[in-house]
């Protein structure tokens, strides 16, 4: 069993090229469009600090959104029990220690684990935060009404219960070996019960706490217009509010990528633009302005095109992507062999990622013990070819476009608005259509096809196309709630609203029964054996095309200290630190 959390990431280095240290010391799912400008105007105010953010926040309920962007955002003020930090290391919020067994944190049996919370904390609006809001933020999640983002991971929960005011105690329901993937990181942040307790069903989305959040962190929201900005102050209830670092917060949301790095890098109008995804000759160049540094560190993130299982363009009783109606080719394993032979990765990595992402055939990619070695990728058109002719898909009307039994091998790809996945869009679509596939590129702004909502056709959830590509990984040292995302319960639906991660539709019964067999394996390396399996049935049955395993990329001005990145949770995790050079 794992006893205490380890230093699984201690491997983790940072980029040769393009890179500074992941802390910087003393020394050193309105939509944006990509024709708007993002403007920050310098207020001269040291206790200010700017960031950018062109893919703007739309909701402050991480668990109600599918965007790295709305956690970021959310994270400013909204905390977990723990979180790890670069090297694997648990690093306490609200908890006052990490359980362990020695502390009798930890069940001998593996089958819960008992957090002692910090004394006197309190939620930004003066109420005392107390354990009944870790009980309350379970329920929230798992109540199948409100339909969280986040539920699949408390799915081995039994109970949570409140010893006392500073005691939380959750109950497993068998011997878990990752049972800091609750309440910890990313997806770990406590929501206050007297704000939300009259929003926990299907009313969830109109909880007006979605957009003006009251959190235990060292910031409170004074502002939020969703798709642009978000204003904060420093929370005068915040447990340290004396060390805090500024007193207001600018978040900006808009624009793009380049003009985020220019306003940092070159300008010096703000001072933090987050998930800089350019080309790497265009970030040297912004980057040699001399105002700011590009920060990287080697991630999970994995830039990958998920493949639909189900057919976008037949509708079932109101519903397109169906699981009643599968697609009509790319069921074929031979077709997507096929496909993923027609990715051109290194002409994608060298080209437009440079050093800040190498090519990758796994969907695992960190902490390192989990890299699958048993993997590879080629890219070989004239083999492809071969392969869909001997599946039957022939250009038999001379079009120019393979198909079969009178159907057109034609497909949507569809990404998000960002220059480097246009340009990677468009390499793809010139090396398919060369052996007879005809396709159709789509791009959706970052704050709708992010954005979860359960409304919305274009999220990636909908999936109402045949390829999409996006970068998502592990935001835990421990993989497990991760590679749940290609389980059959995870498929979103119309029946579920929409809710869950395996938005390519697939389901395999080996891949669940491997995944229930890593959440109850306590031997670390049998374990481990399962998840590099279960990497490899996704890899070599191609049910999803990993293409980079990209680094985590930010734009931070020379006049900011105190920045701290890890793999294994958000930029703003440590904000409280952030200070401005004197």
């Amino acid at each position: 069993m794992k006893r205490t959390a380890t230093r699984l990431a201690s491997q983790l280095s940072l980029l040769a090229l393009l890179c500074v240290p992941a802390t910087l010391g003393l020394t050193a799912c309105n939509p944006p469009a990509e024709n708007q400008n993002t403007t920050v105007t310098s207020t001269g105010d040291s206790d200010t600090l700017r960031l950018l953010y062109w893919q703007a926040p739309t909701i402050l309920n991480p668990h109600l959104s599918t965007g790295f962007k709305d956690s970021e955002a959310s994270r400013i003020t909204l905390e977990p029990l723990a979180s790890f930090d670069n090297d694997g290391e648990m690093v306490p919020f609200l908890a006052a220690e990490i359980p362990t067994l020695e502390n009798g944190g930890l069940a001998e049996d593996g089958r819960s684990v008992t957090w002692k919370l910090k004394p006197d904390l309190k939620w930004s609006d003066g109420e005392p935060f107390t354990a009944e809001d870790v009980v309350f933020t379970f329920e929230f999640i798992t109540n199948p009404d409100v339909g969280t983002t986040t539920a699949g991971t408390y799915e081995v929960i039994e109970s949570v219960e409140a010893l006392d005011d500073q005691t939380v105690k959750v109950n497993f329901k068998q011997p878990n070996p990752a049972w800091y993937l609750n309440f910890v990181g990313t997806e770990g942040m406590i929501l206050p019960q007297h704000i939300y307790e009259e929003y926990n069903g299907t009313n969830a989305r109109q909880a007006p706490a979605n957009l003006e959040p009251v959190g235990t962190g060292a910031f409170r929201v004074v502002e939020f217009k969703p798709g642009d900005t978000v204003v904060y102050e420093a929370n005068p209830n915040y447990r340290d509010a004396e060390n805090v670092g500024f007193q207001r917060i600018e978040l900006k949301g808009g624009g793009d990528a380049t003009s985020a790095a220019r306003a940092v890098l070159q300008t010096g109008d703000a001072d933090f633009a987050y998930n800089l995804q350019l080309e790497a000759p265009v970030l040297q160049e912004l980057a040699n302005a001399g105002q700011g540094e590009v920060v990287t560190i080697p991630n999970s993130l994995v830039e990958r095109i998920l493949i639909n299982q189900t057919n976008p363009n037949e509708e079932v009783n109101g519903e397109r992507s169906s699981l009643e109606a599968p697609h009509p080719f790319l069921t074929d394993e031979s077709v997507r062999q096929a496909f993923n032979l027609a990715i051109d990765r290194d002409s994608i990595a060298n080209q437009l990622y440079g050093p800040t992402g190498d090519v990758t055939a796994n969907f695992l990619v960190l902490p390192e013990e989990f890299r699958s070695s048993n993997t590879s990728y080629e890219f070989d058109l004239e083999q492809a070819a071969a392969l869909l002719d001997e599946a039957g898909w022939v250009d038999t009307n001379n079009n120019g476009t393979r198909d079969k039994d009178g159907t057109e091998m034609t497909i949507i790809f569809q990404t998000s608005v960002n220059p480097v996945r246009q340009k990677t869009q468009e390499i793809v679509k010139q090396a398919l259509e060369e052996i007879g596939v005809s396709v159709e590129l789509r791009s959706i702004d970052a704050s709708i096809f992010f954005s979860g909502d359960p409304a919305s056709t274009d999220t990636t959830e909908r999936f109402q196309a045949d390829l999409q590509m996006y970068t998502t990984g592990n935001t835990n040292p421990d993989p497990g709630s991760y590679m749940k995302t290609y389980t059959c319960d995870e498929i979103p639906q119309q029946e579920n609203n929409w809710i869950g991660d395996n938005v390519s539709r697939y389901c395999n019964p080996e891949y669940d029964a491997l995944w229930e067999a890593s959440s109850q394996e306590l031997d670390p390396e049998k374990r481990r054996q399962i998840f590099l399996e279960m990497n490899d049935l996704l890899v070599d049955n191609v049910i999803v095309m990993p293409i980079v395993d990209r680094a985590e990329v930010v734009g931070v001005s020379n006049t900011i200290e105190g920045l701290e990145l890890t793999p294994w949770d958000l930029n703003t995790w440590k904000i409280a630190e952030w200070r401005r050079q004197s």
